[in-house]
């Protein structure tokens, strides 16, 4: 079925006053079966956080059959201190919002409209987080404090645990929840922690010297349930083939982890992608299988980005890699690059096709927001545009890309300040962006700018999502 379809099933069902809509979902408290939740910094003077959604099919922030025009609908209960980010799950009707201001992460209920409660065991703000799927694990890059945390909430080995990582700012885990990297800022290596069975946690607990082979912490020392290890092998005395690291994406079919090297634009040598087999990462228990990579072995297995790689979404064997390229002027411009995973090779550039293509600039290393939409089209946001390239040589720049996925072709939309959220409404043809601090509408057949007046906000709006999609791939790349 169609999002589209799906939305006018919604609409008829409503109106008869049936409680469901599409793939079984029950209609929320509001009545409304396609909304965009938008996440807000200090909202008023007696808070310094919201989560309010609007109705994303009208674009207003009341009913359309109501006389009601008071402020948009929000979320219950929600009290977190300046919210950056959302990582949208409507498959599993949930969200968990981060806030920065009081390192709160919250899980939202989207059937109910109302907050499940915020998750503790975190050890200080958070530079960078995550929760599985199945709401069991959160892995969270301390950078403060030094540690990876886990947060392990199943009735086995459960817990914070606190493993020690200089640096640490940066953690991938892969959409089955099985596997997480943990990504350390000037560093060349990359991370990832296990779950340990009752036999390992008795065999390991006399101290570094009881650790497995290439575990670089363990914690609690005493009665360790989970280890940090190197994602090397343990048998390759030379440091894997890595330039300043940043995040993982993941395959398809869920084999593979894709580590972007940042190279120049953090400080490295080159940008380029590498890839790792997922098998031996597995941190569940009795699960893991086959070996990490050698040097060697990683190195045949590193493709180079000539337009740098600091993020990048994976559509089937096409994975669209974005970064700032170093300009032969000492600045940075953004580009976009096309990688096919089936030859491992950068798509070669036609006439017709161009690759790389020039996109918004943006902070070098820094997190950018990625994600598909409607009529094939590719959504990037940026924050410090202003600094780039196109700026200091008075070109036309903005922080928010359209790229038509087809021919490569882009939008690059005015600037009104950084991009920091993306939303895309399927079905409808339009995303909802969060740009400067406000809420816009676009449409992806064209680029062009829908009315927001009826969606704007009070306050900062930092990040935006389709709590409504079919799918989890609705999902910010961030």
């Amino acid at each position: 079925m169609s999002a589209a379809t799906a939305l006018l099933i919604a609409a008829a069902l409503a109106g008869c006053g049936t409680t469901t809509y599409f793939a079984g979902r029950t209609l929320p408290p509001s009545g409304l079966a396609n909304r965009v939740l938008i996440a807000i910094q200090n909202p008023s003077a007696l808070s310094q956080g919201a989560l309010q959604f609007v109705d994303a099919y009208y674009d207003i922030r009341f009913k359309y059959n109501s006389a009601n025009t008071a402020p948009a609908f929000a979320i219950s209960g929600y009290s977190g201190a300046q919210p950056i980010t959302i990582q949208n799950m409507p498959e599993e009707l949930a969200g968990a919002v981060y806030g920065y201001g009081d390192g709160s992460f919250n899980l939202i209920s989207y059937n109910q409209e109302k907050t499940n409660g915020a998750i503790s065991g975190f050890n200080g703000h958070s530079s960078s987080v995550f929760i599985t799927r199945n709401q069991l694990y959160v892995f969270a890059a301390n950078q403060a404090t030094h540690v990876l945390t886990v947060i392990d909430r199943t009735p086995t080995n459960g817990g914070s645990y606190a493993l020690s990582l200089p640096g640490v700012y940066r953690v991938s885990v892969n959409p089955g929840g099985s596997a997480a990297l943990a990504f350390v800022q000037n560093s060349n290596f990359v991370y990832y922690p296990r779950k340990l069975t009752s036999g390992q946690t008795i065999s390991y607990s006399g101290g570094p010297s009881t650790w497995p082979t290439g575990a670089v912490d363990c914690e609690p020392q005493n009665a360790p349930g989970w280890c940090l290890f190197q994602a090397l092998s343990p048998d390759d005395n030379q440091p894997l083939a890595f330039d300043r690291p940043v995040k993982a994406v993941f395959s398809a079919d869920g084999g593979t982890a894709y580590v972007l090297n940042c190279g120049p634009e953090c400080g490295g040598s080159a940008a380029s992608v590498s890839s790792l087999p997922v098998a031996p990462l597995i941190y569940l228990v009795g699960q893991q299988s086959g070996l990490l990579p050698t040097h060697s072995g990683l190195a045949s297995n590193t493709i180079p980005i000539p337009g740098g790689a600091s993020n990048a979404l994976i559509d089937s064997s096409t994975m669209y890699v974005v970064g700032q390229k170093l300009m032969s002027d000492g600045l940075f411009g953004g580009y976009m690059t096309v990688v096919n995973l089936l030859t491992k090779a950068v798509v070669p550039s036609t006439s017709q096709v161009p690759n790389p293509v020039s996109i918004s600039d943006g902070a070098p290393g820094a997190l950018s927001r990625m994600l598909e939409a409607d009529d094939s089209t590719l959504w990037i946001g940026m924050t410090q545009c202003t600094n780039g390239e196109r700026a200091s040589h008075n070109l036309p720049y903005g922080c928010l890309t359209m790229v038509n996925t087809t021919t490569n072709a882009v939008t690059l939309l005015p600037y009104i300040g950084d991009a920091t959220g993306i939303a895309a409404v399927t079905g409808l043809h339009k995303v909802y962006t969060a740009e400067g601090g406000q809420v816009y509408i676009y449409s992806t057949v064209d680029g062009s700018a829908i009315n927001n007046q009826y969606v704007t906000v009070t306050g900062t709006a930092y990040d935006v999502a389709y709590m409504d999609a079919l799918s989890d791939a609705d999902n910010t790349v961030y």
